[in-house]
């Protein structure tokens, strides 16, 4: 009981200050979930649960700003939650150490592209190339690059599956150079991406029978406050601010998992 305490008051933190920047946290909770006793397996099946619920949460507070792009969101995320569900059913081909070591090299390359500098992409009114589609959300256009995101969602959505992350750390670069999207939209629409490959993943999980509902349901309350939270304190924050500091917070998590990794091998 006390470890699950603990790690309701721990992942709600996580919860507000992950949806602040489009990140659904899903790496955090699987860390905090499996340090504190929860198997790997069932960890990741709990951390997609519970990532769904804040997520859909924080979608809510985006749409009533009109921070979500739809019609992006059902192209990205449509691929990425097809590739998750097949990510979360076939990651008990691989052990609970393999997908630790994995899912701290997901953690290593997030940081790294959190890192790197994005700016909004500019295309003259023409017809799209081929390759390319143009979208529009209310008086924006984007011109989506296919060959980019196409393979990008389908590996994001997978691996995301596999280990129980989101995948937000590497869809909100990928919305911003890729398709020309802002900052401010690819945080609000990279919010409802998360809860399609978040539910995705939980399902492909749950078929192999690791849910567990004494953990996850009173995680999820938790989850869905911080979502609300952060959905909020986003609206009044620069996103851009906070790459730096949850990236380095990312390799933080990434060594915790490593350790956890080689200190429980034995067990697994």
């Amino acid at each position: 009981m006390l470890n699950l305490i603990i790690s309701c008051a721990l992942i709600f933190i996580v919860a507000v200050a992950m949806t602040m920047v489009g990140k659904g946290g899903g790496n955090f909770y699987v860390v905090i979930l499996t340090i504190t006793g929860l198997p790997m397996h069932q960890a990741a099946t709990t951390g997609q649960f519970i990532l769904f619920a804040a997520s859909v949460a924080a979608m809510i507070v985006f749409q009533k700003n009109k921070a979500v792009s739809w019609p992006l969101a059902f192209l990205v995320g449509g691929l990425t939650a097809v590739a998750a569900l097949g990510g979360g059913y076939f990651s008990h081909l691989f052990s609970g150490f393999s997908l630790k070591i994995i899912f701290a090299g997901m953690l290593v390359a997030a940081g790294a592209i959190m890192l790197m500098p994005v700016s909004k992409a500019k295309y003259p009114e023409r017809a799209p190339r081929f390759g390319t589609l143009i979208l529009n959300s209310g008086e924006e256009r984007y011109v989506v690059n296919l060959w980019i995101v196409v393979p990008a969602t389908l590996l994001t959505g997978f691996g995301a599956g596999m280990v129980g992350v989101s995948g937000g750390s590497f869809l909100v670069p990928l919305m911003v150079v890729a398709c020309g999207v802002s900052m401010y939209k690819a945080v609000g629409t990279s919010s409802t991406l998360i809860a399609a490959i978040a539910f995705m993943g939980f399902a492909g999980h749950a078929t192999q029978g690791d849910f567990n509902p004494l953990w996850a349901l009173p995680l999820a309350v938790m989850t869905v406050l911080g979502g609300i939270i952060g959905g909020k304190f986003a609206l009044n924050t620069k996103p851009k601010y906070l790459k730096q500091l949850f990236a380095y917070t990312n390799w933080l998590a990434a060594a915790f998992m490593l350790i956890n990794a080689f200190f429980t091998r034995g067990g697994i």
